[in-house]
């Protein structure tokens, strides 16, 4: 798999409530511990409960650069951290973590069923159900499978892709981690050309209410925007994990899409949370400024990114088990983390957008405001969050589902 350059992460907070701890634990390897089941495994405290999470490190692409016409997924895998960071205990958030962290425990325990939440990727990921059916066993989730009506997956192509494989991965743990009564149908487009993935964006807001998209190109020609625009579906995309630009990310910049950004999660309970370097902002040069955006200073004189937001920092990521890349349990980052929970949240909430986000700005009080850190220094409100709207984080992060 070829992937960019290393990318060295560092939190801008201190985390030495657990740097001890964790320089102490040696990681373990990623298989099942002998004479412990995983529904037993789920019982122990998740790894931020022990104190060993979260942990500053580095972080590469899982997916190569891409070129005009093609999207490059997401997600930030960590190069440091592979397999257990205890005897029993993944790395990284756990999906009662970020429940808590987001208010969201006594929705994702009793909303979601009949709801369908679906994944939009490119490349066939082989492994996909079975490494599902290892997380949601893990955290005591209840199975997801086609024989139970829970999991599908369309697949548009047989050519696989190891960075797009991981990809996936966290983008149908994190629907898990936030909805875990919701259906889940996966749709892989035959590779990452912005037609083809279109293409799977079209057959899937025919079937499901709720879309999440962990992938960008820049934005440019309107060709396929009809695909994202579909009256009573949901939508979410990733802004990006490369800061402010001067170029918007497609799709998310769409008007009629919820462009998704990121933060750094520092502590979950109690939250404490902070704009991540890393999360993509910025103005359009193609989409006039949407009506819900009207009555705000963005910096821009057209439609802004982002929305709304969620954890995206490596150095707080999230557990995901994967094996179409490197196999076992690993650490993810980037804001394709950030979009499927916010397009859980949404099936949480079941509401399902109707072409834009008046909704969620109309109930922006509802929501976690993030106040401080910058993705870049063209300043406020742009760069620097602030009260209010800001570029790296949008409106804010959930805070329950009464803003969705």
């Amino acid at each position: 798999m070829r992937r960019s350059a290393i990318i060295s992460i560092t939190l801008v907070i201190a985390l030495t409530a657990c740097s001890g701890a964790m320089n102490a634990v040696p990681l373990g390897n990623s298989a099942q511990q002998p004479g412990l089941s995983l529904a037993q495994q789920s019982l122990r405290p998740s790894a931020a409960e022990l104190g060993l999470w979260p942990r500053a490190g580095q972080a590469e692409r899982a997916c190569a650069d891409a070129h005009a016409g093609y999207a490059q997924c997401l997600a930030l895998v960590r190069t440091d951290i592979h397999g257990l960071i205890s005897p029993n205990t993944p790395a990284g958030y756990s999906p009662a973590d970020l429940q808590t962290a987001y208010s969201l425990t006594k929705y994702s325990s009793s909303k979601g069923s009949g709801e369908t939440v679906a994944v939009v990727d490119a490349y066939d990921d082989p492994d996909a159900a079975s490494d599902l059916a290892v997380y949601r066993s893990a955290y005591g989730l209840r199975p997801c499978t086609s024989s139970n009506g829970c999991f599908t997956k369309k697949a548009f192509g047989l050519q696989g892709n190891s960075g797009w494989g991981e990809e996936e991965s966290v983008d149908l743990d994190m629907v898990s981690a936030i909805c875990p009564k919701c259906k889940i149908l996966l749709v892989e487009a035959a590779n990452n050309d912005i037609s083809s993935l279109a293409g799977a964006e079209k057959y899937t807001t025919a079937r499901a209410g709720y879309v999440t998209n962990s992938w960008s190109g820049n934005e440019g020609s309107r060709t396929y925007d009809g695909d994202f625009n579909v009256s009573g579906v949901a939508i979410t995309a990733a802004t990006g994990d490369n800061g402010y630009s001067k170029t918007a990310q497609w799709p998310a910049i769409l008007p009629s899409v919820t462009a998704v950004g990121g933060t750094t999660l520092s502590s979950y309970n109690p939250r404490r949370e902070t704009a991540w370097s890393g999360a993509g902002s910025g103005c359009s040069r193609v989409y006039a400024k949407p009506s819900f955006q009207h009555n705000l200073n963005t910096g821009c004189s057209d439609r802004a990114q982002a929305d709304t937001s969620a954890d995206a920092n490596p150095n707080t990521g999230v557990a995901v088990y994967d094996t179409d890349g490197e196999s076992g349990w690993l650490v993810f980052g980037g804001t394709s983390v950030a979009a499927p929970i916010i397009a859980s949240v949404f099936a949480l909430a079941g509401n399902r957008a109707d072409n834009n986000d008046t909704h969620l700005y109309g109930h922006k009080s509802s929501l976690n405001d993030v106040t401080s850190g910058q993705n870049g220094n063209c300043g406020k409100p742009l760069c620097e969050a602030g009260p209010g709207w800001d570029g790296p984080t949008g409106l804010g992060t959930p805070n329950g589902i009464a803003a969705f």
